[in-house]
């Protein structure tokens, strides 16, 4: 019969049940339709890339948000604001900030003692208001505000997870757009809440949004290009984010009150919404789940921007030949000639023993990369260089908006020298490989960040060269470490890896803001801290190997061999694999 028939032998039955849509099939469908970029994949691309604005906006905005609170005394103490003059709230010639100093009298004699204070007066010369000075975030409340970007860090750790699984379930568009509207909804709401327990709580939803967009965004970005854009428009994909981080300065220069700077940084969300018309379903989304005519749908109009001349029969057949499948699935079930254990294909079949091959393969999780010791090393100094990469780069960018001189300038310098950061990891990625390119950004923001701490006095302007430095060296190796870590962990692992790891750097970025704010005990600690652990990255990335023209891994086994030194027995000298 034919090919969707049977074919006897004896009393043993061969159907041919074959999926007909493999991956490799589908694979090719979509390259034939869009190639590997084109009009189609750029209009998409830049769309998506445009959401790191309001991702960089909301992640930093703490800089202006909470601001070191700058001069401000109790003013329980008798304190006039009117004439700027304290009148009984002094000790040792110093102004005191969180206590004052109360007369209190028993009868016989009279004693000072010291009282914590309830109310403050601040500096406002600089910012009308900020969420410090509103709501008394000082003295014994001064973690609040570390508190509160740390909740936000959670909130995107837990966004970029939940929405991580909707996006496989419910396509990639739909979560998209549920997350752009809560971005939108609780970033405007977080403008007019009155306290700050309330404040808390919107700003970690309008983190859980934000993860929710970083996550659908970069994996729609990811499905559409192909070839050698695969690799770059991971890269090139977190640009706007620099220039959104830049442009904070420009909003907090103009709003003053952090309410009016929340308001405008929120409001440009609402233009996100046309992204229901602008931004299509993934097509390799919709052919992975079955739904065909609408991938076809998609591929035509892809197709036909890019100019390319595409038969769309393959993927309108695709459908046809599930239902034939299936039709001829149920008749040899409903007669006995087969059962529902050899339904996809014949026993001992090729197709069979290669399918129970993969789901061996398949069967890898994350605890797989500590069983052997050399993928154990490679995994656990990948995490550890992951969660530099939150650290620092989160730490340096906030701790340049509380070094002296103007923060506006301070911050737009921050933001601006990201950009070339980015742009030439791209270059040295290719070109000198990852590790190397890995390793020196490392060294270079950690060197950087220890300078500062031999930096004299009144040199203001080499501590923000310096910072400015460490920060180049953040921004070049976050994008690296993406690349880098894909390609060192086995394929039957590498979601769960590149996962895990990321994941270190959120942690990472949770710490950051208490380690920024100890500049408060001494000036040098944070430099400090954000020196010695991107050194230390960069040196143990020494012991990773290279993956640039390597064979990568597939099984747990050969991501074990990978990186291994073995002796060639024909000339007795070492490759490495």
């Amino acid at each position: 019969m034919g090919e969707d028939g049977r074919k006897s032998k004896g009393n043993e039955t061969t159907v041919d049940t074959a999926d007909p849509s493999t991956t490799n099939e589908k694979e090719n469908i979509v390259k034939d339709a869009l190639g590997d970029f084109g009009w189609w994949q750029a209009r998409v691309c830049i769309c998506l890339s445009l959401l790191k604005l309001p991702v960089a906006w909301h992640q930093l905005s703490i800089v202006f948000l909470a601001p070191p609170p700058g001069d401000f005394y109790c003013s329980d103490g008798g304190f006039n604001e009117t004439e700027g003059i304290f009148s009984h709230n002094t000790s040792s010639n110093e102004l005191e900030k969180c206590n004052y100093y109360k007369t209190e009298s028993d009868g016989e004699r009279n004693s000072t003692i010291s009282v914590p204070c309830q109310r403050w007066t601040y500096d406002h010369s600089i910012f009308e208001e900020t969420i410090i000075s509103e709501w008394n975030l000082v003295c014994h409340h001064s973690q609040s505000a570390n508190i509160a970007q740390t909740s936000f860090m959670l909130g995107i750790l837990l966004g970029n997870f939940v929405f991580g699984m909707m996006s496989d379930k419910f396509g990639r568009k739909n979560p998209l757009m549920a997350a752009i509207v809560l971005q939108t909804v609780t970033g405007i709401a977080t403008a007019y809440i009155p306290w700050f327990e309330g404040f808390l709580f919107l700003r970690f939803l309008l983190a859980f949004a934000t993860g929710g967009t970083m996550m659908t965004s970069f994996v729609i970005c990811m499905e559409v290009v192909g070839g050698w854009w695969r690799t770059a428009a991971p890269i090139l994909y977190h640009l706007p984010f620099s220039i959104g981080h830049s442009s904070l300065s420009a909003f907090s220069y103009k709003f003053r009150h952090w309410r009016d700077f929340q308001l405008a940084i929120s409001l440009p969300s609402i233009l996100l919404l046309s992204y229901w018309w602008l931004i299509p379903e993934s097509p390799r989304w919709l052919l992975a789940m079955g739904r065909h005519k609408e991938a076809n749908k998609v591929l035509t109009e892809a197709a036909k921007t890019n100019g390319r001349k595409w038969n769309s029969m393959p993927a309108s057949n695709i459908e046809g030949k599930y239902r034939k499948r299936e039709v001829n699935e149920s008749v040899h079930i409903e007669k006995g000639e087969i059962n529902s254990k050899e339904l996809k294909y014949p026993k001992d079949s090729p197709e069979k023993l290669h399918e129970e091959n993969e789901e061996k393969r398949i069967g890898g999780n994350v605890l797989d990369l500590f069983k052997t010791p050399n993928l154990r090393r490679k995994t656990l100094v990948v995490m550890y260089s992951w969660l530099v990469c939150g650290l620092g780069f989160f730490g340096i960018a906030q701790y340049m908006g509380r070094l002296a001189g103007n923060i506006f300038i301070n911050v737009a310098i921050s933001g601006a020298i990201q950009i070339p950061g980015t742009v030439g990891c791209m270059y040295a990625m290719f070109h000198l490989g990852r590790r190397t390119t890995l390793t020196s950004s490392q060294l270079l923001a950690g060197i950087s960040c220890l300078l500062i701490t031999i930096v004299p006095k009144g040199y203001e302007w080499l501590v923000v060269t310096l910072s400015a430095s460490g920060l180049i060296g953040m921004s070049s190796a976050f994008p690296t470490n993406y690349l880098y870590s894909a390609e060192l962990f086995p394929t039957v692992v590498r979601n769960a890896g590149v996962g895990a790891a990321s994941m270190c750097a959120r942690i990472g970025s949770l710490i950051a803001p208490f380690i920024t704010t100890l500049d408060i005990f001494s000036p040098v600690i944070p430099p400090i801290i954000f020196g010695i652990f991107p050194l230390l990255a960069g040196i143990l990335g020494l012991l990773l190997p290279e993956t640039i023209n390597q064979h990568l891994p597939d099984t747990i086994q050969e991501g074990e061999d990978f990186g291994k030194k073995h002796k060639n027995k024909g000339t007795g000298g070492q490759n490495e694999d």
